[in-house]
């Protein structure tokens, strides 16, 4: 199915039709979503309160704070809704946040991790652009299901027009009655505040965003203690990523069961898949997890030029890939992608055609995880420099076979032994390129050269 005959079927309706010169509107108001729920009724224009008052935002906060819901009501919908995190993890939200010990006497913290750094995804940024209080929302009923009255959402450092928008969304909720102390008079008080990050992939981890947020240097802790017991500042503290705290108010709007049967039996409601690379309409995606992967295909136009599928990164750019017939028979949902031997992971799906490289993709990864590697960790440090130089001498003619042992055995002996998983994620592409592509790796090492005629 080409591009004309995507917006043909699907029409262009929801195209906003002032996009001028943006592309990146193109690329979240087509109108192909499907029952989406984060992105419904978006323009691009129409992210500020009023707006989203009249959308049914914030309702879901009253219902919370005037109904005598209490905390605990609170988290045992999230977990009947089969809601689990957005970042990467998939962690059940509903029991990540019954781990915060709400009625420890002090300070507890609400974190939010708009540290978008991973290569492929491109969603988080485009909901705090257009669906800013989505994320209040659901960050200031997270603060009460938790016992915690603060809350900072760390934004990605190369986005400070996204920035500059949350801080603006924040101090509308202040004026209408939605943050601060008191909030609709029921005397339940939460702050909130934006912190703009500086763009280093290793602040997506968990606790290295916690050490940036103190002013530290980014880089992971050692785990144990957990951040749920030793967090922000030594307290309390939970972390969940953008698109999950923004799912959180459509729970209550519809109700557990109806949001757990948009979507399957262990992973309810939608999920925003960033699907880039060689379609023909690249984009974000909010369909019901579960769905086929060929039907994701569908939307985003099919194949660039009618080629044929190579491969898919399914989950950004630290999942293992898969190969097209494996990915053709796979559903987007957590569960069969494991099963598949990959991971959903935040959602970043990278399409491959016939005309890629498999060993100069593979190369151009390796890179960038030895850029961002934070260096300590010497399995890591080390590990992610030397897969590099032996991608880079068998892209360059100069590999050898032993080279292509070397490397899945490198890969293998970095996974598992580094205070965070970037070692993982440097790792778990070589080897699943290395899995299901060896072929082309011989190819270079007997030919010095590409299996495939060029490298578009």
């Amino acid at each position: 199915m080409s591009a004309l005959d995507v917006l043909q079927k699907y029409g262009t309706d929801a195209l906003n039709p002032n996009l001028g010169d943006d592309v990146s509107r193109s690329m979240i108001f087509h109108g192909r979503h499907i029952q989406p729920q984060i992105l419904a009724g978006l323009d691009g224009d129409n992210w500020g309160i009023q707006d989203y008052i009249a959308r049914g935002g914030y309702e879901s906060l009253k219902k919370i704070l005037t109904t005598g819901m209490t905390p605990d009501d609170v988290i045992a919908e999230l977990k009947a809704s089969s809601l689990r995190g957005r970042g990467g993890a998939g962690f059940p939200t509903g029991l990540k946040w019954s781990f915060m010990p709400r009625n420890l006497p002090g300070q507890k913290y609400v974190v939010c991790n708009s540290d978008e750094g991973e290569p492929g995804t491109f969603k988080d940024r485009d909901i705090l652009r257009y669906n800013p209080h989505s994320v209040i929302e659901g960050m200031i009923i997270g603060g009460f299901a938790m016992g915690a009255s603060v809350g900072y959402n760390y934004i990605h450092g190369e986005i400070f027009d996204v920035y500059s928008r949350f801080e603006e969304a924040l101090e509308q909720a202040r004026q209408a009655g939605f943050l601060g102390d008191n909030i609709l008079g029921t005397g339940f008080s939460f702050q909130l505040h934006g912190h703009h990050g500086f763009g280093a992939y290793i602040c997506g981890e968990e606790t290295a965003l916690l050490e940036s947020l103190e002013g530290k240097k980014g880089q992971p802790r050692f785990k144990p203690p957990f951040p749920a017991s030793f967090g922000l500042y030594g307290k309390p503290t939970t972390i969940n990523n953008t698109e999950t705290f923004a799912a959180v108010p459509f729970v209550f709007q519809m109700g557990a069961q109806a949001y757990l049967e948009l979507g399957i039996e262990k992973a309810g409601g939608t999920k925003i898949f960033s699907i880039s690379g060689d379609v023909e309409l690249p984009g974000n995606y909010e369909i019901p997890l579960g769905t086929p992967f060929p039907k994701l295909l569908e939307l985003a136009g099919g194949m660039k030029g009618g080629r044929k599928l190579k491969a898919v990164i399914p989950g950004g750019s630290s999942s293992p890939v898969l190969p097209a017939d494996i990915m053709m028979n796979t559903n987007m949902d957590y569960d069969s992608i494991a099963k598949a031997g990959s991971m959903l992971g935040s959602g970043a799906v990278i399409v491959m055609d016939e005309t890629r490289c498999m060993v100069k993709s593979l190369m151009r990864l390796s890179y960038f995880y030895m850029e961002e590697s934070c260096g300590q960790c010497t399995p890591c440090r080390e590990g992610t420099g030397w897969l590099y130089r032996m991608m880079q001498r068998m892209e360059h003619g100069q590999g050898t076979m032993e080279d292509i042992e070397t490397l899945d055995s490198v890969a293998h002996n970095m996974m598992g032994r580094t205070i965070c998983a970037l070692a993982d994620a440097a790792a778990m592409p070589v080897r699943s390129f290395i899995k299901h592509f060896r072929d082309e790796f011989v190819h270079h090492v007997d030919h010095k050269e590409c299996v495939v005629a060029k490298y578009l």
